[in-house]
């Protein structure tokens, strides 16, 4: 199920029930919306890794996932992902809204049919295109509280989209031999280093704007602004350290993913508070 990729997934979840709640929503609802949201998630991922199976054996970082090994079959781990997947659209249906029901359908067949399938081995702009499966929970989470979406959702499903490309492509530099390995176009595997660290400051700029968008939109405290926008100025300062003569360029790549990671938990943070205090 990849469970710490689905933990960064989910950690957009909650900010965004909040949000669109404009205040705490109920525990239950929460509860069931992170919990449907693991599984619906953890099957995409499931089902990711019984069709990559053939190229996660190829790389260092993945040749150990239980597929690869032989611990899991593929059929078994198919029937796995698909009784997960079923029950998580079934928490959906029953205890959110259709909506939330609807866009969590699409997240999954986005991520197994358009990134995995589609995109994945096709071309180096995939993460780009594919990662906004990893954006769904922002939507899903916002239409299990309202069973609609807003500007402001919308907003924060540019921030997450923006980010992502410049997080995993930090994480494309360090494991550039494996990706190239499996045949994988990933972008730091084709293009040259300037090329990479002029696409991430690219996102990284709308990521910026687009999180501006979303405290505008959402009406939050003026401070929440200020906070905002100093995340994004580290997150573009720790870019610029990234160009070709940076030494321990692989190193540099490694803080720019860490740190894209906290920048995306105190955001969360932000806007909970942010929320709550309004």
């Amino acid at each position: 199920m990849k469970l710490r990729v689905v933990e960064l997934l989910l950690v957009s979840t909650l900010p965004a029930m909040v949000l669109a709640a404009k205040g705490l929503p109920s525990f239950s609802l929460v509860a069931t919306t992170i919990i449907a949201g693991t599984l619906s998630a953890g099957s995409a991922n499931a089902f990711n890794m019984v069709i990559e199976s053939d190229i996660d054996k190829l790389m260092e970082r993945t040749a150990k996932r239980p597929i690869v090994t032989g611990v899991i079959s593929k059929s078994n781990a198919t029937i796995f992902a698909t009784a997960i997947g079923i029950f998580s659209l079934i928490l959906f249906w029953y205890y959110t809204t259709p909506l939330a029901t609807l866009l969590a359908l699409i997240a999954i067949t986005f991520y197994v049919f358009v990134y995995t399938l589609g995109l994945k081995r096709r071309t180096s702009q995939n993460i780009v295109w594919g990662g906004a499966a990893g954006c769904m929970p922002v939507l899903i989470g916002w239409a299990a509280v309202t069973n609609s979406l807003s500007t402001a959702a919308l907003a924060f499903f540019f921030v997450i989209f923006f980010w992502t490309p410049p997080h995993f492509w930090a994480l494309a530099i360090k494991y550039k031999d494996d990706y190239s390995a499996a045949g994988i176009p990933m972008l730091p595997v084709v293009a040259s280093k300037e090329q990479v660290h002029r696409q991430m400051w690219f996102h990284t700029i709308l990521m910026i704007a687009s999180s501006i968008w979303l405290i505008v939109t959402a009406e939050l405290p003026i401070w929440s602004l200020v906070v905002t926008v100093l995340l994004g100025l580290v997150f573009a300062r720790e870019l610029i350290a990234l160009n070709d003569s940076a030494p321990n360029y692989d190193k540099t790549a490694g803080k720019i993913f860490q740190w894209s990671i906290t920048y995306l938990s105190l955001l969360s943070v932000v806007l909970v508070v942010a929320q709550l205090s309004a």
